[in-house]
């Protein structure tokens, strides 16, 4: 009796695919993988590739409130079937305005009609519980596992053995690491963490039951060292952020929130009111404050710091960075479009008569294709968000004066030229 219990502890579960984290770049790989069939093998009878997703909490995670989904995000939303509910949800923002949070003046404004070459950008901001509830919904019963915090990760033969923090194990053909700036799966494959920006973001969202009357703007408001911004997602819900540079009290202003909208409030004297009265309206427990932190981009460059064997990484794990081109989000979808597609093409549909091996060595290389894809994407993006956030929160009088009569027209056309990405369908190409 004793010998059989050992031995059944020792069997491990085995899983093709294994995706840690259920945020974004988690559920929109599930929901590719899940949605390959459809789209690249016509009446194949086989429906989709299986996967499961390992998230430490007990419920999905909504920590941010909300975010801003430009073009390239609905272009991967589109392909995951996700686009129509969320778009019937959140109001389309048809500007963007950018002005100085010293004297109040407009620096720069955008009309979001036929200003980019792939056709009207469209910009929506997106309550996060909605995105991941509508990623999630789509997902077969059972795909999510909760309560599962991988504390160990293992080489076992051909597969890398997960150990839970319940003493369950499981075995992966294919480990993603989708597990944040934290991540676990990083920390294995070596990556060394995201690092500290110098900067700390304030985010809230503002509840008005009997409608906010807000123009459908991105407003963004560039002061002496630091930067607000607001967007509304409905008729009822405001999105802002508040990002800065911290003084000695910033480890206070993160943990006491009521501090940290007196705070904000402060450095808002000089715009519209109808801004201030959405910070105003703003309850604590609707706001978070947190430091940035972002990756060190050259590692991307070298091995291993995107995939290595049959483990790879995605959304935050892979591309940590600061806010300011609002794109952190968007990103983490075209991973998911982009690595569900290199795995259905080349994943066995049955066992392959090379047996293991001949598996590994397909998997490896649908993992090596999915880095050479995402690997300049993901640098450009964090150089160009570190560079332009470092640009809007300098201070003194000659960087505002720059800022306002030159670099606030350049940062938005970069906005717009950012968001023309589209990172492709699920279908595999036609010569492979």
């Amino acid at each position: 009796s004793l010998s059989l219990s050992f031995s059944v502890s020792q069997m491990a579960e085995v899983e093709d695919i294994v995706i840690v984290g259920a945020g974004i770049a988690g559920l929109s790989t599930a929901l590719g993988l899940h949605r390959f069939a459809l789209y690249g093998c016509g009446s194949f009878p086989w429906m989709g590739l299986k996967s499961v997703v390992l998230e430490s909490s007990d419920h999905l995670r909504t920590s941010g409130f909300a975010l801003a989904m430009w073009s390239n995000a609905w272009r991967a939303l589109e392909v995951l079937g996700a686009a129509d509910s969320l778009r019937r949800l959140h109001v389309q923002l048809q500007g963007v305005v950018i002005a100085s949070a010293v004297s109040g003046d407009i620096t720069s404004q955008i009309t979001l009609k036929s200003e980019a070459k792939s056709g009207d950008p469209e910009i929506r901001c997106v309550r996060r519980n909605v995105l991941l509830g509508a990623l999630a919904s789509d997902l077969p019963q059972g795909t999510i596992r909760f309560n599962s915090k991988v504390v160990l990760i293992e080489e076992q033969g051909s597969l890398k053995r997960l150990h839970l923090a319940d003493g369950s194990t499981l075995d992966a053909k294919v480990l993603v690491g989708c597990d944040g700036v934290n991540s676990v799966v990083a920390k294995w494959l070596g990556v060394r963490r995201p690092v500290y920006a110098g900067r700390s973001a304030s985010r809230g969202i503002a509840e008005f039951p009997d409608g906010h009357g807000l123009n459908p703007n991105f407003l963004l408001y560039m002061g002496d060292g630091f930067r607000f911004g607001s967007q509304p997602c409905d008729e009822k819900h405001v999105y802002w952020f508040f990002t800065y540079t911290p003084s000695a009290k910033g480890k206070e202003l993160e943990d006491d929130l009521v501090k940290t909208k007196q705070y904000v409030l402060s450095k808002l004297q000089n715009v519209p009111k109808e801004q201030l009265q959405v910070v105003e309206r703003t309850e604590p427990s609707a706001i978070i404050s947190s430091p940035l932190r972002s990756r060190w981009p050259w590692e991307l460059l070298w091995g291993g710091g995107i995939c290595k064997g049959n483990v790879c990484l995605a959304g935050d794990a892979l591309h940590a960075m600061t806010p300011d081109l609002g794109q952190g989000g968007c990103s983490a979808l075209e991973d998911g479009v982009t690595l569900a597609r290199c795995l259905g093409e080349v994943f066995p549909r049955k066992p392959p008569s090379g047996g293991v091996e001949e598996e590994q060595e397909r998997i490896q290389a649908g993992l090596q294709k999915y880095a050479k894809e995402r690997k300049w994407r993901s640098f450009e993006l964090i150089c160009t968000a570190y560079v332009v956030g470092r640009i809007q929160q300098s201070g003194g009088a000659l960087m505002n004066f720059l800022r306002d009569r030159w670099l606030a027209s350049l940062m938005a056309k970069k906005l717009l030229s950012i968001q023309e990405f589209d990172c492709g369908n699920l279908s595999p190409k036609p010569s492979e």
